[in-house]
């Protein structure tokens, strides 16, 4: 309601912030109710539900968005009725669901989300490729429409949301792809993914290429949503389902901080430097985060095989 009628920038700001409080909660508790509906004995194919389920409704709101301000009268009032639509029916829905009703809460209200003992490994090594694999998509998501009007001379909003949606289907299609495999192998899989897609990026920089570009962000979907999903499984695992909502908070809360903050970063750095050079420096440092990640899970993979 507040972006569909907003007269000024202060109160685009409060929309934004709301919209922040509305997808942490969904992230966080949506998972783990998804996780609960699933049972115990289905928390990997729950895990796949949750995590597929986010990913691909982060692709078609930008494809959706970029469709209707192109075809359709007053767009910025448009798209956001067609929300409100969205999410009256999706209140509905959650509000019949029979979940389990939790213990409780503990400690304040809000407060910094705190891991069960034999969950923190799980987190801290989603965190350490989910996070990179998130700041890119953060990346193409903000900076993307950027360099494709100055760079790459697309201008049309569709591009921009057709582009997303590639980025987050790739990132929805890999995760049924390895939902066999293990948690090991998807985490590393992950991080591969997210330097292959920094490292395209500079080439298609280098080159002005919207192909190379393109190839980029679907590498960036698919180093999130393996991220993602291995770093949800591994916790579904690891964790009791009481504490479940505070891991996934706690790993949202570790991706979601660089992919704010880095992308912020890039483009305050690319004003003062120029675009090529601020978003090369960007990936180099999102490559250099990946490649810590996928060598914290291989050591850690390493000590496990060793104790056993």
């Amino acid at each position: 309601m507040l972006f569909a009628t907003a007269g000024s920038v202060a109160v685009l700001a409060v929309a934004r912030l709301l919209t922040g409080v509305a997808v942490g909660a969904a992230v966080s508790a949506g998972m783990a109710a998804v996780t609960d509906a699933g049972g115990p004995g289905r928390k990997k194919t729950a895990a796949l539900a949750a995590s597929s389920a986010m990913v691909l409704g982060a692709g078609l709101g930008p494809l959706l968005s970029g469709v209707l301000s192109e075809t359709l009268p007053g767009p910025t009032v448009t798209i956001f009725m067609v929300e409100m639509v969205l999410l009256a029916t999706a209140f509905v829905v959650v509000a019949r669901l029979d979940l389990p009703r939790g213990a409780g809460g503990r400690g304040p209200w809000i407060r910094i989300p705190a891991v069960a003992p034999g969950g923190r490994v799980a987190v801290l090594l989603g965190i350490a490729v989910f996070a990179p694999g998130i700041t890119s998509t953060s990346f193409v998501l903000s900076l993307g429409p950027s360099l494709l009007t100055h760079l790459l001379g697309a201008a049309n909003r569709v591009s921009a949301g057709g582009l997303a949606f590639v980025m987050f289907l790739g990132a929805t299609g890999i995760q049924f792809a390895v939902r066999r495999l293990r948690v090991r192998t998807i985490l590393l899989a992950g991080a591969a993914a997210t330097t292959a897609s920094m490292l395209t990026l500079i080439c298609s920089l280098r080159f002005s290429s919207l192909a190379l570009f393109a190839a980029a962000a679907v590498l960036a979907g698919v180093g999130q949503g393996l991220g993602q999903f291995g770093g949800l499984t591994a916790i579904s695992a690891a964790v009791p389902a009481d504490r479940l909502a505070e891991a996934n908070a706690a790993q949202n809360v570790g991706g979601y901080l660089p992919a704010a903050v880095l992308p912020l970063s890039a483009g305050f750095l690319s004003d003062a430097i120029g675009l090529t050079a601020g978003a090369t420096t960007f990936a180099i440092v999102v490559v250099a985060a990946a490649l810590v990640g996928g060598v914290l899970v291989a050591l850690r993979s390493r000590a496990e095989s060793a104790a056993g």
